[in-house]
């Protein structure tokens, strides 16, 4: 065996001797791997058991950036009930309430299904702002009533009220009912009772056919 070859033998007993860095480097190995081992066995048996859970954390309040909104969801609807009892549903596809302080909630592209003594009725509109302490909608036009048998209305802006299923209008209105159709400048109408009061240039074209 060559000088160099005794030397290289040498340097690798050493290297390889108890007590040297490699042996140490060899018996923390032999305990921190079957301890990660094992650590990550019980990951993967307990992280589906808390797949959708809720996790608590705490925020520093100093870097939170605080929202200017104080509610904003998606497809929003709320349920209730008229003076008769009769269940309502008003829906849009957005709601925003911009102040916990502000009772009102902007909706858009708003619908209220409303169930009628004698039938259900619909109404449909780009957007309105609800208020929920006395359930009334200030609604933006273009806005389309459709109730039973035949009854409807459209007007450009109105006030809804849920609870007493009347609409007040704020501008022009037309319409639709049994004896024919209407035109005003603006109307006061029961929803219900599909009662309608108009004002300023009110017109009535009856239809005889309809009037029997």
């Amino acid at each position: 065996m060559s000088e160099l070859a005794r030397d290289i033998r040498s340097k690798r007993q050493h290297w390889a001797a108890p007590g040297s860095n490699h042996d140490h480097l060899v018996a923390t190995l032999r305990i921190v791997l079957p301890a990660a081992v094992g650590v990550v066995a019980a990951m993967m048996v307990f992280l589906p058991l808390t797949h959708g859970q809720e996790v608590s954390f705490v925020l520093d309040k100093n870097k939170v950036e605080v929202s200017k909104e104080r509610l904003k969801v998606q497809t929003a609807s709320y349920r209730g009930q008229d003076n008769k009892g009769q269940p309502f549903l008003l829906t849009a596809e957005s709601a925003l309430q911009k102040s916990a302080k502000d009772p009102i909630i902007a909706m858009q592209t708003l619908a209220a299904q409303l169930q009628m003594t004698d039938g259900p009725a619909t109404l449909r509109a780009p957007g309105g702002r609800f208020n929920p302490t006395n359930q009334q909608v200030a609604i933006d036009g273009p806005i389309t009533f459709a109730g039973p048998k035949g009854y409807s209305l459209q007007t450009n802006a109105a006030t809804l009220d849920l609870k007493a299923k009347t609409m007040q209008s704020e501008g022009g209105v037309t319409g639709t009912v049994r004896q024919g159709t209407f035109s005003a400048d603006s109307m006061h109408a029961d929803l219900d009772n599909r009662s309608v009061s108009l004002d300023g240039h009110a017109r009535l074209r009856i239809d005889p056919r309809r009037a029997r």
